[in-house]
């Protein structure tokens, strides 16, 4: 596979916050979004993206989507994905940095006996995750499995 560049314009607005967008994105789609400084720092904007949740948020969709190609290729089926995701933001040696990312995925099969297979998928996804291997962040995965519960008739 060749290199590939993703770009991202920033574009300041007003005070502590400002507008994301992709020249790749379809802007009339309203691609772009709102990003701010985090409420728990100085003259922070509550309820806007911040570039901690973004961080979170690319480790936590990088799983989903690698889980999705390594489940495809795996021929496992499954009913559901979704995940949880926690960025611990702490200060290290005087400097803040994000040092954990917790992710919770569930993924919801159809029979028990996938189940195994429905962990290896999630464990290689996350070995696999060219996010999680781009950052120097711990990340930590708790993966739940359910099976789809069959009602009675």
């Amino acid at each position: 596979m060749d290199s590939h560049f993703y770009n991202v314009d920033i574009n300041w607005n007003q005070d502590r916050k400002g507008v994301m967008c992709s020249p790749e994105l379809n802007k009339e789609a309203n691609s772009c979004i709102d990003v701010a400084t985090p409420p728990e720092f100085p003259k922070g904007i509550p309820g806007i993206w911040s570039p901690e949740h973004l961080f979170t948020a690319s480790v936590s969709s990088c799983l989903m989507t690698t889980f999705l190609a390594i489940a495809e290729n795996s021929k496992l089926e499954f009913e559901n994905f979704s995940c949880q995701s926690k960025g611990k933001l702490e200060k290290i040696d005087g400097k803040f940095l994000m040092s954990q990312i917790i992710l919770e995925p569930t993924v919801t099969i159809y029979d028990e006996k996938e189940r195994e297979r429905a962990e290896r998928v999630l464990q290689k996804s996350e070995k696999a995750c060219l996010i999680s291997n781009s950052i120097k962040s711990e990340v930590i995965m708790k993966p739940i499995i359910k099976i789809v519960e069959v009602e009675a008739v």
